[in-house]
């Protein structure tokens, strides 16, 4: 009988799909509702059944485009969801009732760990083991608003069991009354595959002469403090390059009055350029940065260790449990320019510290960040909780 597993996540999410590429050729059945809507889904998100209120509209939209009518019916049920999410609640339920699935996984607290929250008070009967993972910013950020707080307490007092990245969030959630069984630590998108990667990074961190940005500037974002930064040392930056990625126009604006006023050339990345190009990039930076005022392991931050290039990461985001300050990179307050600035200037002029630090970070990813391994740990991860479900199964059969 073959083993049935649920997510409730964001289908639209590199996350989501590269998290679910690690188990598709396992021979599960996997289901995936949408914690948000009926958004699309990601291009790279294969081998699972998307759960959809109508899916035979899907069917016709993924054959012939999505039209003027149908944008405007998918619009207006995703307002009528927002507005009425008992709604989503339902269709949650009646799929679960549907599936009998021996695993739900809610990927990500806010949207999916309230959804599924609301489902299992609904629910008669036994509930299927339910996996909450935290995503990003789930309980380091929204666990201090008061709007927020009480929730994430009553979702992690109903859940079975807690994954996440960094042991900063197994310590909040404990402190938050998580008394389940907690999951290996290690991050949610997956490993690299660092053989194919090994090749990319030639050159010397020392020689390069691009500077990665991260272009987000929102609520958690702060790409202009770096760009800030940056314009601080420009003294420093002639013949080189600032690439700047996931920008959005408040950036790209910044971005081009910063070339004008300095000569020093940006280049904005566009949205959706493919992740062996991102990680080419990273390969010919000397440095990459990322600042937020709330994250948990940067995605960018790893690909930056595990493409040479020297990284400078807010202290937000867990980066202490991977990095050295000043040694393996630099560990910034996320809001404050002038420090920001300090570590671009060590990092522009120090070509030991750089080269050095490469070598550290690529030594930490064949420990941490192999893609293999990790893939390995998330099968085993599902694998065990699958066995206790059958286990459980037949002892309630009998």
């Amino acid at each position: 009988m073959k083993k049935t597993i649920l997510l409730v996540a964001m289908p639209d999410s590199i996350h989501t799909a590269r998290w679910v590429n690690q188990i598709i050729d396992q021979g599960w059945e996997i289901y995936l509702f949408p914690s948000m809507g009926d958004v699309n889904a990601h291009h790279e998100l294969k081998g699972v059944v998307i759960i959809r209120p109508w899916n035979w509209l899907h069917c016709i939209v993924d054959r012939v485009g999505l039209n003027l009518i149908t944008k405007s019916i998918f619009w207006l049920r995703r307002r009528y969801e927002k507005s009425f999410p008992p709604s989503r609640i339902s269709r949650l339920l009646k799929a679960i009732k549907s599936l009998h699935p021996d695993v739900i996984h809610s990927m990500e607290i806010q949207a999916a760990g309230y959804l599924t929250l609301e489902a299992k008070k609904a629910f008669r009967g036994r509930f299927p083991q339910w996996i909450v993972t935290n995503w990003g910013s789930d309980i380091f950020l929204f666990g201090r608003l008061q709007s927020h707080s009480k929730k994430i307490r009553e979702v992690l007092s109903q859940c079975d069991y807690y994954s996440c990245e960094c042991q900063r969030d197994v310590n909040l959630a404990h402190s938050f009354g998580f008394e389940g069984e907690l999951l290996p630590v290690f991050p949610n998108t997956g490993g690299f595959d660092l053989s194919v990667l090994k090749s990319l990074r030639q050159n010397r961190t020392s020689t390069r002469r691009l500077i990665m940005l991260k272009g987000y500037q929102n609520w958690a974002g702060r790409a202009l403090v770096g760009l800030r930064a940056l314009e601080r040392c420009a003294d420093l930056l002639q013949g080189f390059e600032v690439c700047i990625y996931s920008a959005r126009p408040d950036v790209v604006l910044a971005a081009e009055l910063f070339t004008e006023a300095n000569g020093i050339p940006t280049r904005i990345v566009p949205f959706g350029t493919p992740h062996h190009e991102m990680l080419a990039l990273h390969a010919q930076a000397r440095i990459s940065i990322g600042l937020s005022i709330s994250d948990a392991i940067s995605a960018s931050l790893l690909e930056a260790m595990v493409m040479g290039s020297f990284p400078i990461q807010s202290c937000t985001a867990c980066a202490d449990e991977w990095i050295k300050h000043g040694v393996s990179g630099m560990i910034v307050p996320p809001e404050d320019p002038n420090i920001v600035e300090m570590a671009i200037r060590t990092a522009l002029t120090d070509d030991e510290l750089v080269n050095q630090a490469a070598k550290i970070n690529w030594w930490t990813a064949q420990e941490r960040l192999d893609g293999s391994s990790l893939k390995q740990k998330t099968i085993d991860m599902y694998s065990k909780l699958l066995q206790i479900q059958h286990r459980n199964a037949t002892f309630v059969s009998e």
